[in-house]
């Protein structure tokens, strides 16, 4: 008998142990903070004192801007200005992810739920940012049917791993981002409505790199320095260059921006 309940035991404690693996695996930190932003552009400014103030408040943050503009940098800036910078960060791409594997992703499965699933199940990503912030990247991406359970579960601060029947009780700040506009695909069923007001109840705009002017040259310099310090070589900016990158589009926003000083 001693041996059969001893037995027992370590299994059950194998079992804790895997979960805490997993759980220190899916753990993140966010890596950057409002001083990483590189904001000279007055509506830059502004946009920056907006994020600190709602960063304090605990409340859903829905990031618009188009691609390349840095959504995720505020994301983490949000996260390290927080009441929750001790907390986990953990970033999802939406958009990354297979639809029929980020339901299992988000929200974790039971031992047996499907096949293929892992011994001892697995948690999510939810449970894993417990205490933290779950960044959902390209949000707009995710399939309609999931969208109803990431409502449920924004609405009663509980997952419900699949194949199981037991809620549990989370406490996470959700940061979505899109670059698309969420109205117009409310519009076409493509999204859902009830979800965008519950993840919009704080929406903030990032403008594209050429409605800010002022950011460019700041950015060219802040690059120049991080790939000569990283190629170990001298870049240096003629004025005609300087000139060229100054008055460009950039469609690409700050990562076309990035990519160019990296070819230069």
């Amino acid at each position: 008998n001693d041996v059969k309940k001893l037995s027992e035991d370590i299994n059950k404690y194998q079992k804790q142990i895997k979960s805490l693996r997993n759980r220190m695996k899916a753990i993140q930190r966010a890596k950057y903070s409002l001083e990483n932003i590189v904001a000279y552009d007055s509506k830059s400014k502004e946009l920056l004192k907006t994020v600190k103030k709602i960063a304090k408040n605990d409340t859903t943050v829905l990031i618009n801007g188009e691609s390349g503009t840095g959504k995720e940098l505020y994301a983490h800036a949000i996260h390290n200005e927080s009441n929750r910078i001790d907390g986990p960060f953990v970033a999802v791409n939406c958009a990354a992810i297979q639809s029929n594997l980020l339901e299992s992703e988000l929200f974790g499965y039971e031992e047996g739920a499907f096949t293929g699933s892992i011994k001892g199940g697995k948690i999510g990503l939810f449970e894993a940012a417990n205490g933290g912030t779950i960044f959902l990247d390209e949000i707009s991406e995710m399939d309609y049917k999931l969208q109803s359970k990431l409502l449920r579960t924004l609405q009663e601060n509980s997952v419900r791993r699949i194949g199981s029947i037991k809620e549990i009780p989370i406490d996470v700040r959700v940061v979505a981002a899109t670059n698309r506009k969420l109205e117009d695909l409310v519009e076409k069923g493509k999204f859902r409505e009830d979800l965008y007001y519950r993840i919009s109840i704080f929406p903030i705009n990032i403008l594209p790199l050429r409605e800010r002017k002022a950011d460019i040259i700041p950015l060219v310099k802040y690059f120049i320095e991080f790939y000569e310090n990283k190629l170990r070589r001298r870049i240096d900016l003629s004025e005609e260059a300087r000139d060229a990158l100054f008055n460009y589009n950039w469609p690409g926003n700050i990562r076309e921006l990035k990519n160019c000083i990296e070819f230069s």
